[in-house]
């Protein structure tokens, strides 16, 4: 309540895109247009794992519901997932043919939505890292992907200035909002 600033994380080489708490509130994750992901402890600010693997900059970073698993997309095309406990890419998920511009993982962790300038949202199991279904009907690149708290239903923003809703179970779209 103060504003006062309560940590400064340095080490990045370039300029931060995206950052995300844990959810259990020790870790704070930072992608940037120097192609890496930092894993901060928050307690310390020391950064604990530098993730590298990415060819071009890191557009998001989100934790899975169990602080354990990261998720990145990237201007390469591609998500990783990261093993936070060894700092190791776990899988590689590829199929979008333009940058990856968000993730998102659904409430249980079993499920990963990405949002492509590709006009698609991709919906990944994250045990097998297979392709679930693409979600189509943007008529412009889609810059944001959130699950419902129920884990039910998949929000997309999209520079064709829409929201859409779409049900997981069938990947029906189920509401566009407009007006932006």
């Amino acid at each position: 309540t103060s504003g006062q600033i309560l940590r400064e994380l340095h080490d990045h080489s370039g300029g931060i895109r995206s950052v995300a708490f844990s959810p259990d509130g020790k870790k704070l994750a930072s992608g940037s247009y120097d192609d890496t992901i930092r894993v901060w402890n928050l307690e310390s600010g020391k950064s604990l794992l530098i993730l590298r693997g990415h060819s071009d900059d890191v557009r998001r970073v989100a934790f899975g519901p169990d602080s354990k698993i990261l998720a990145s997309a990237s201007a390469d095309k591609t998500i990783r997932l990261w093993d936070l406990q060894s700092g190791t890419s776990l899988r590689e998920l590829k199929g979008h043919t333009r940058d990856v511009l968000d993730v998102s993982i659904n409430p249980d962790g079993s499920i990963l939505a990405s949002a492509s300038a590709d006009k698609t949202i991709r919906l990944w199991a994250l045990t097998s890292a297979k392709m679930i279904r693409e979600l189509k009907g943007h008529s412009g690149g889609v810059r944001s992907v959130a699950f419902s708290p129920d884990g039910k239903t998949v929000a997309s923003g999209s520079y064709d200035a829409t929201i859409r809703l779409w049900e997981l179970k069938s990947g029906k779209s189920l509401r566009i909002f407009q007006g932006h």
